[in-house]
């Protein structure tokens, strides 16, 4: 067998040197980012279900040479380029079913390494059905600009994809927001007919983020508190900006997901018991920091002559 010459065994390093480096480049220059979408319950047991169809989902990436906050970048959709993340159909999605913890897998894309600073959300099909008690009618409604060029997400950090490594990012879709009554409100919901659709979606990094979970139940005399259902639960920075409200569930479960490490301020409120609140809860990275509430009855007052 004829032994090979210096030069076949230099191409053949050359070769395999090639390879490995261009497969270490592609390990650099390409991430991986999954996209999940969460929400909170809605006020009122009026409504059976709040549905999107999503149909698009896109990326924008950031260009590194220009600075400048979420604002003044609104108009300029094309500063770096936007990447799909996905095109499939996904829905009609009932947000009323992603509570306590549940949510949908929205794209699982390989996207270019970098900073992503916009997110783009295509839906359709958005309609609101109310339960068999109230009706059960269904309302269609009109998306604002969210067929043609997106709801848009800015993220506040960046969301930032490193070569090699996979990223999860929550798009929390705030129904109370985001679906107003109109003739009516969560408080009077027999005045209902129909609704404005004003999306409010919030993005956020899993890996960089921590959660708030916790319930709220009803004091109860000589006896073990109660769950309260309906509880509104709003969430403020340590400085009182307010950040978002959900409601306490069924079982008096409430949830916020994927927040920023600081320090926040919850209140909570409902109708018939005293108010309450915390102040100095601690979110860090990874962590579920439980918080719950106790509410006291507002007491009777005899109004009798």
């Amino acid at each position: 067998m004829k032994a090979p010459t210096l030069c076949t065994i230099v191409m053949a390093l050359t070769l395999l040197l090639w390879g490995c480096s261009d497969g270490d480049d592609n390990l650099k220059t390409t991430g991986r980012l999954n996209v999940f979408l969460v929400d909170a319950p809605f006020p009122t047991d009026q409504v059976a279900e709040a549905n999107v169809t999503i149909f698009k989902i896109e990326a924008r990436l950031a260009d590194r040479e220009s600075e400048g906050d979420s604002d003044s970048m609104e108009n300029g959709d094309s500063m770096g380029g936007f990447v799909t993340l996905s095109e499939d159909e996904i829905g009609p999605v009932n947000l009323l079913d992603l509570i306590d913890g549940a949510s949908e897998q929205l794209a699982d894309a390989e996207i270019p390494a970098g900073t992503y600073d916009l997110i783009r959300v295509y839906v359709k099909g958005v309609n609101v059905i109310m339960n068999e008690a109230a009706g059960g009618e269904t309302y269609e409604l009109k998306v604002p600009s969210g067929a043609q060029s997106g709801i848009k997400v800015f993220m506040d950090p960046p969301l930032q994809v490193a070569g090699g490594l996979s990223e999860d990012l929550i798009l929390d879709f705030d129904v109370s927001k985001s679906f107003v009554p109109k003739g009516g409100n969560v408080n009077n919901p027999e005045g209902i007919f129909g609704f404005n659709f004003t999306p409010v979606i919030r993005g956020s990094n899993m890996s960089t983020a921590g959660s708030i979970t916790g319930t709220v139940n009803g004091e109860v005399e000589g006896g073990d508190p109660v769950a309260l259902t309906g509880a509104a639960v709003t969430l403020y920075t340590s400085d009182g900006a307010e950040i978002t409200t959900t409601f306490s569930g069924v079982e008096g479960g409430y949830s916020f997901v994927a927040l920023d490490p600081g320090i926040y301020r919850l209140e909570v409120s409902l109708a018939g018991y005293e108010p309450q609140s915390a102040d100095g809860v601690d979110v860090v990275v990874g962590n579920d920091i439980t918080q719950d509430f106790v509410l006291v009855a507002v007491p009777e007052t005899n109004t009798g002559n």
